[in-house]
């Protein structure tokens, strides 16, 4: 039992300091993490507000105003009776009103307005999508940095051991006779060209590391591993999902609310008012005091100003459209162009990695002959030293297609958002 408690305690250990990375965690957590993540709540928020404010178009609408007014002339009576004086209209006039008005038929503005307020924050969303989804390219890109300098990590360090090696062996050699001091100074010298080679790939890992910890939001250690991702399987369909081709929707969508808009412009409104007044005169114009009153009615209205515009209007929304479809049309003609593109170069590097191993197997025979040969002093450590940067490059070369193959391979996937 404790056995297995101490097992456990360790295994938990090594995974916090030794941890692993998929490619997928990093892509959740940089969508988590981006700052631009946060505006999918402020757009929502953005429409809530506005559905509100335009849903309010509904309510007593109120207005409090006043008035005073000298006229150089009044109204007086055209007939004059015995006995009887009449008294003419003040020329300063004074009034204070309150109105209220409600809207009972407004031609479906309002509705509009919703309508218009809905389809604007989808095209928001939609447009904030394209931006999210550009992100998973970024860290694509920086996770098969990673990987690949890895790779050369990996095989810098097996060449340090065959240098090494080789080192040792030719020390020996000098005590024998059959090598000198300039044999040992030669390979010194690849040795420390290959440590000055490992602190430049280490320094570029650390910055790599460095750029994926602030996509992620999390600080990575120099032990997190990052797991090498599968082969993934490409559609060969041709169908493209991209969240741009939603966002040329929305902005479809957004004409067409635009378009039918356009319909209030031109229908009739009708709503009902009550005015509360204060003032001289009052609704008798013929009686000079302040006097109160009120009035109560319904109101119709019918502008047909818009449609001197509804033509060219429509053909403004139209020509929109065009644009907006022009863009579509650009958009899939480019991608299916780099779809194309990285066929070609997955093609060929799968060609090429045919070869890797059989390159690596005649390289590691001469490599193996070469040093043989040294042994027997019929070769100079300079020739062997270059067969063995000859091997080391070809499995790097192998550990490189590796790698490009399988970023071109996502690369193609994004492209098509499989």
């Amino acid at each position: 039992m404790i056995r297995v408690f101490f097992l456990a305690l360790f295994v938990g250990w090594g995974t916090n300091v030794f941890g692993q990375l998929t490619l997928d965690e990093c892509r959740r957590k940089a969508q988590v993490n981006y700052p631009l993540a946060r505006q999918y709540k402020l757009i929502e928020l953005s429409e809530n507000y506005s559905l509100a404010n335009v849903a309010k178009g509904n309510l007593p609408q109120v207005t409090l105003s006043g008035k005073v007014s000298y006229q150089s002339d009044v109204t007086e009576l055209p007939v004059d009776l015995p006995g009887v004086s009449i008294k003419s209209l003040p020329k300063d006039q004074y009034q204070i009103m309150v109105e209220v008005k409600q809207n009972i038929w407004d031609g479906g503005l309002i509705h509009h307005r919703k309508r218009q307020t809905e389809a604007s924050s989808n095209e928001a969303k939609s447009q904030l999508d394209v931006s999210m989804y550009d992100l998973n390219e970024r860290v694509n890109q920086v996770y098969f940095a990673i990987l690949l300098l890895d790779e050369q990590l990996e095989q810098n360090t097996l060449l340090n051991e065959d240098l090494q090696r080789n080192l040792k062996n030719i020390m020996a050699y000098r005590d024998n006779g059959i090598a000198n001091n300039a044999d040992v100074d030669a390979v010194q010298v690849e040795i420390l060209d290959n440590r000055q080679r490992r602190a430049g790939l280490e320094a570029s890992r650390k910055a790599y590391t460095r750029m994926l910890s602030l996509l992620i939001g999390e600080e990575l250690t120099t032990g997190t591993r990052l797991v090498k991702p599968g082969t993934p399987a490409l559609d060969t369909s041709g169908r493209i999902n991209r969240p741009e081709l939603r966002l040329y929707e929305a902005q479809e969508y957004t004409l067409d609310v635009r378009r039918q808009s356009l319909k209030a412009g031109y229908h009739p409104r009708l709503g009902l008012f009550a005015q509360g007044a204060y003032g001289n005169p009052g609704l008798d114009m013929l009686k000079n005091s302040f006097e109160p009153y009120y009035i109560v009615g319904a109101r119709l209205s019918w502008n047909f100003g818009s449609l001197y515009t509804l033509k060219n209007d429509k053909r403004k929304l139209d020509t929109e459209r065009q644009q907006v479809q022009s863009n579509r049309d650009l958009f899939l003609f480019n991608t299916r162009l780099q779809v194309a593109e990285e066929d070609g170069n997955i093609s060929a590097l799968r060609q090429q990695m045919k070869d890797d191993n059989e390159i690596i197997r005649l390289r590691t025979n001469i490599r193996e002959a070469a040093e043989a040969k040294v042994a027997n002093g019929t070769l100079t450590v300079t020739e062997m030293l270059r067969e063995l940067t000859n091997e080391s490059m070809a499995r790097r070369n192998k550990a490189l297609h590796e790698i490009q193959l399988l970023m071109d391979m996502y690369r193609q996937k994004h492209l098509v958002n499989e």
